[in-house]
């Protein structure tokens, strides 16, 4: 595949990763509001319970064997049989010990009616190991448009199940149902949609070398899972309910911006730095630019919200949330930080560089379960986000620019490339605080100040237009 082919693969996989996860977060909200009505507080707690189980279980359910394939520049024939046994297998034997240990789960979580909605959803990690080969065929064939037909289908599936479930009164477990019927429903296309077919084998060779490369990353998103969520327990134990309410609303808040482009590039990134690794000089090239355009749509997302926290919280929520706002601008900061970490993990997997990904969120979790207990300690929920962002910082990215250093990523050139979009951000700081300063109106403060600091911004980073118009006018080719 030539680098021209492979651009107008990345592009047009790029485009429809982000259609799919614009239409998904904005059906996901219209449905949540739906289902909110006819279901009680309490049986949404049941199932929150239950989803933390399985998301826990999920995040190494197929030992991160998939992203093998994904990685390889090679023929599949041989590996995928080996991949497919390891990873029915996994999510079939996670599944057991969900269904056998969900009475302590539930127990353990004060939720002891969790139980039965645990081991019903646990079908699903059986239903992940089945579907991980084709997924990641998809993805290391940039069929991001195949992976939209899929996810659409599962939500139709899923919301009607759900629906009809939740009128019959079954609480909770329409919301289990849901799950399964989107896993199975998303499994049945992906199978249809993905011409090569992998029957379970065995290679005991493959094997090995399979697990010392997914086994590290497996327990990555082991660890990434408790980084993303220590701050929760810390906040509700040492500040109280109230505070976490406060603070979950900022974090998920802060989230959006790494939803919204982290997660469209990241569906192709893996795939896309693989096949340019055999380049030296294209790979780390590869690395500067992806992040360069990352940033150039990032921080203006990110800018907005920090800039404006206070006043968008208090016309969105009310003013009964607006101590949310202290923790609100940090925590997007985080979010910004974490986007390039992201794909920084991407850049390594792709490397094979798994065991340093491991060791990285070791580090990083080590560090911040002691920094966000001072952090309440001393300055509340303000203090919890400002742990996480020096953690992320002044610890976690030097750590990747270290690990960076063998494939000639400079943080220097790193810097070049991040130079207008970080100008125009503290353009826009300043735009937003001065139009703060003159007008009262919080809606207006909104309105105003995020049209004219969203013109400062595109004035400064207009020499980067080409590059992202060259990336939104490739058509892929065959």
């Amino acid at each position: 595949m030539s680098t021209q082919q492979l651009e107008s693969k990345v592009s047009s996989a790029i485009r429809w990763s982000a259609i799919n996860s614009l239409l998904q977060r904005l059906a996901a909200v219209g449905i949540s509001v739906l289902l909110a009505r006819l279901i009680a507080p309490e049986q949404f707690g049941v199932f929150a319970v239950a989803l933390v189980v399985l998301n826990i279980v999920l995040s190494v359910s197929e030992l991160g064997v998939s992203a093998a394939l994904v990685r390889t520049n090679g023929p599949v024939d041989e590996m995928a049989p080996t991949v497919t046994t390891l990873s029915l297998a996994s999510g079939t034997l996670l599944a057991l010990i969900c269904v056998v240990g969900a009475p302590w789960f539930s127990n353990a979580m004060d939720a002891p009616e969790a139980t039965g909605v645990i081991q019903l959803m646990a079908v699903a990690l059986v239903i992940a190991g089945a579907s991980a080969v084709p997924g990641a065929m998809m993805q290391r064939n940039f069929r991001q448009d195949h992976k939209f037909y899929a996810d659409t289908a599962a939500f139709l599936c899923g919301t009607a199940v759900a629906v009809v479930l939740a009128f019959m009164g079954f609480g909770a477990w329409s919301l289990a149902w849901q799950r399964i019927a989107q896993n199975l429903s998303a499994a049945v296309i992906m199978f249809w949609l993905t011409k090569d077919r992998f029957r379970p084998g065995w290679n005991p060779v493959q094997a090995k070398e399979l697990l010392a490369f997914g086994l590290p990353l497996a327990g990555s998103s082991l660890l990434i899972f408790g980084v993303m969520n220590v701050d929760y327990i810390v906040v509700g134990a040492m500040l109280g309910t109230v505070q976490l309410g406060f603070y979950l609303l900022a974090f998920n808040l802060a989230s959006w911006p790494v939803a919204a482009f982290s997660a469209p590039v990241r569906s192709v990134s893996l795939a896309a730095f693989s096949k340019v690794r055999e380049d030296p000089e294209l790979f780390q090239r590869s690395f500067g630019r992806a992040l360069g355009l990352l940033a150039l749509v990032t921080v203006p997302a990110c800018v907005l919200l920090a800039a404006l926290a206070e006043p968008l919280i208090r016309v969105v929520y009310g003013e009964r949330w607006a101590p949310a706002a202290t923790a609100l601008a940090l925590l997007v900061l985080l979010g910004a930080v974490r986007v390039a970490l992201e794909l920084g993990y991407d850049f390594l997997a792709s490397a094979g560089r798994s065991r340093a990904i491991l060791w990285i969120h070791l580090v990083w979790l080590a560090a911040l379960v002691p920094l966000l207990a001072l952090g309440a300690k001393f300055d509340g929920i303000r203090g919890v986000a400002a742990a996480h962002v020096i953690v992320a910082v002044v610890v976690i990215t030097p750590a990747y620019l270290i690990a960076f250093k063998p494939y000639g990523v400079r943080a220097g050139a790193l810097g070049t490339r991040l130079l207008r979009p970080f100008l125009g951000g503290v353009l826009m700081v300043a735009v937003v605080l001065g139009v703060r300063s003159v007008i009262d109106s919080e809606v207006l403060q909104i309105l105003v100040g995020g049209a004219l600091s969203c013109l400062a911004y595109a004035l400064v980073v207009l020499p980067m237009r080409h590059e992202v118009l060259a990336v939104l006018r490739k058509k892929a080719t065959p």
